[in-house]
């Protein structure tokens, strides 16, 4: 559950839509399986992911309520824009939801009149290259409007040159792992700017992708090493509400994504670079792990840390802010677990 406070389906093509109809102000997945080679050949049979609402629980679950989870911002409003359903999406459709929820203008489209403080984007290329305009066009104004873009680095243990992830005026996410070594799936390089928890189903035996059980150590894959939140019983069409674990960038995106959400509530004048500068400057060392190290070079500033961060941020206000209590605990976005 979380506060929803708009929503929009920027799908432009009805078998991706997948729900009868076109763009439209319900924002609502529809589900996105899909059966055997439906999405090309070859392509195995899949059932619906309800990625984008693990994904949202992530940011923004409420709590106090004796349920499930509890979201990174709590407290947000939060604006489903969709832009993916069955088989992927279109680069087009994506741009132009990132200008919708920016607040900017889309051709046939209704204004969003509540402009996101973030977008969250967990979702990239399946193969590298570089950011092509249409992603960067459209970063470039919702960052000129003032809204800050987290991306997923990416999933193929490869250097992280996939687009929106690789795009200029973006906050690129790696993944950790448990013990806070990079994600075995996670992609790395230049272009990452922080890491926060993924998850890590199999710890692997070598440091290649595990291709079966045999390859994760003690043949074991554990989903309490990957991340919980809110999901979906159906497998094809909507079901029951339920809470899930998944693992990938697309989890460790919203953990930065919730974090940016905080910053701004506490300094909303705040620019899209400066809140990147504060994760960065006030982001955790990297803890030394037996394999998957990560460093500076590969998975970026280090761990983010929202106490640091919010702690820094209350600086920005000036000094005639009183705060008597300060953070009670470190809330380090290393493990996932504080």
């Amino acid at each position: 559950m979380a506060n929803v406070v708009n929503e929009y389906d920027m799908i432009n093509d009805l078998f991706t839509a997948n729900d009868g109809d076109l763009r439209d102000g319900n924002a609502q997945d529809p589900g996105d399986a899909v059966n055997a080679n439906e999405c090309g050949y070859p392509h195995n049979a899949r059932d619906s992911s309800w990625h984008g609402t693990h994904v949202g629980g992530t940011v923004a679950a409420v709590s106090n309520n004796a349920m499930g989870v509890t979201g990174v911002a709590w407290n947000v409003g939060l604006i489903p824009v969709r832009v993916l359903g069955k088989c992927g999406g279109w680069s087009s459709d994506i741009a132009d939801g990132i200008r919708w929820a920016a607040g900017l203008n889309v051709p046939g489209v209704p204004n969003n009149l509540l402009p996101a403080d973030v977008i969250n984007m967990s979702l990239g290329s399946s193969s590298p290259g570089a950011c092509g305009n249409t992603y960067q066009t459209a970063i470039d104004a919702a960052f000129n409007a003032g809204t800050t873009i987290v991306t997923s680095a990416g999933n193929s243990n490869d250097n992280a040159n996939y687009q929106p992830g690789n795009c200029n005026n973006v906050i690129s996410v790696a993944a950790s792992a448990n013990d806070g070594a990079r994600a075995y799936y996670s992609n790395f390089g230049a272009t990452v700017d922080i890491t926060a928890p993924g998850g890590d189903g199999c710890n692997p035996i070598n440091d290649n992708y595990p291709s079966s059980l045999a390859d994760c150590e003690g043949g074991i894959w554990d989903v309490t090493r990957m991340v919980l939140s809110t999901h979906n019983a159906g497998t094809s069409i909507p079901a029951a509400d339920n809470y899930n674990w998944l693992q990938g960038t697309s989890m460790s995106s919203p953990h930065v994504a919730g974090l940016v959400a905080l910053i701004k509530s506490v300094n909303p004048n705040l620019s899209p670079a400066e809140v990147e500068q504060i994760i960065k400057n006030t982001a955790e060392p990297f803890a030394t792990v037996p394999d998957h190290q990560c460093d500076t070079n590969l998975c970026g500033a280090g761990y983010a840390n929202a106490t640091a961060a919010l702690q820094h941020t209350l600086v920005t206000l000036g000094p005639d802010l009183i705060f008597s209590n300060g953070f009670e605990s470190d809330i380090i976005f290393k493990n996932g677990f504080e």
